[in-house]
């Protein structure tokens, strides 16, 4: 059983995670939704399209201009206050290394700490602990938070997703977090080139085994398009491939930009796995 905030899901249930980003930079809209309202705006529309989790970023993850604690103090805990507020009900996410963030944004009404950069900060952990939050713990090769990796390189890239995901998770547990609170991310391109993106993807099976629920950050990733040779702007379908292909084989959330999109991708797989009926059957019966 997964429970996050106030819910708790099914083994079947494939959650989506929508992408709110408090940031003036972020690589896919160029700071679309730094703005206060225009990011209220974005989270009224990922709920209504169906979005269970709404993740709040305030630094981007790749280099760029510093971002003070102090500075995504301010981008995310009165945001996640007012979309408390509004929305009593959606689990809230905030996307941070920093434990002072943590702490101030559980404060705010966070139900689930999105840890992208592996443990880089470990008190963040024990924050979610004392806190009762969820805590997604996530592969990043061990490399400093919103830095490229360069010929970065693995004896079997797996292997290092496992260890260091479930070492991860293991003692976020030990230290008190929830168990059915701690997920575990293979770093969809943090710490890794495209061909080691591929075979997580590939291998994702692996980390469904450890009883561990899996999130994938897929959207619109580098690995997307060095793979199709595309930019940015035209992604989404192989985002939406590889949604499918990690979603046939177990994972359990969905961090996107897309949120319709990706919702018809993940009923349409469920429906194909049988865990979903069709929404109508008419065909060869009318």
């Amino acid at each position: 059983m997964l429970k996050l905030g106030r819910h708790a899901f099914g083994d079947d249930d494939r959650l989506i995670m929508a992408i709110v980003n408090r940031t003036p930079d972020s690589f896919y809209d160029k700071g679309a939704t730094f703005a206060f309202d225009r990011a209220l705006d974005r989270v009224r529309e990922v709920v209504r399209d169906g979005a269970e989790i709404v993740d709040i970023g305030g630094v981007k993850a790749a280099p760029g201009q510093v971002v003070t604690v102090e500075e995504e103090l301010e981008r995310t805990v009165p945001f996640v206050a007012a979309v408390r507020a509004e929305f009593p009900d959606v689990v809230i996410s905030v996307d941070t290394w920093r434990h002072e963030v943590g702490a101030a944004v559980c404060d705010a009404g966070a139900d689930v700490l999105n840890d992208a950069w592996g443990g880089w900060d470990p008190e963040l952990a024990a924050v979610a602990a004392s806190y009762g939050a969820g805590l997604v713990c996530t592969h990043a090769g061990g490399v400093e938070p919103r830095t490229r990796p360069h010929r970065v390189a693995y004896p079997d890239v797996v292997a290092d997703v496992l260890t260091r995901t479930v070492g991860e998770a293991e003692r976020a547990a030990a230290l008190g977090v929830p168990r059915e609170g701690i997920l575990i991310d293979p770093g969809h391109d943090f710490g890794k080139n495209t061909r080691h993106s591929l075979e997580v993807t590939r291998r994702l099976g692996e980390l469904v085994d450890t009883g561990w629920p899996v999130l994938v950050s897929l959207s619109n990733k580098d690995f997307v398009g060095e793979s199709l040779d595309r930019p940015v702007g035209e992604r989404l379908v192989g985002t939406l491939a590889t949604t499918a292909v990690s979603a046939w084989l177990g994972a359990r959330v969905f961090r996107a930009h897309n949120v319709l999109e990706t919702r018809q991708t993940l009923d349409m797989v469920a429906s194909i796995a049988g865990t979903r009926p069709p929404a109508r059957t008419v065909r060869g019966l009318a």
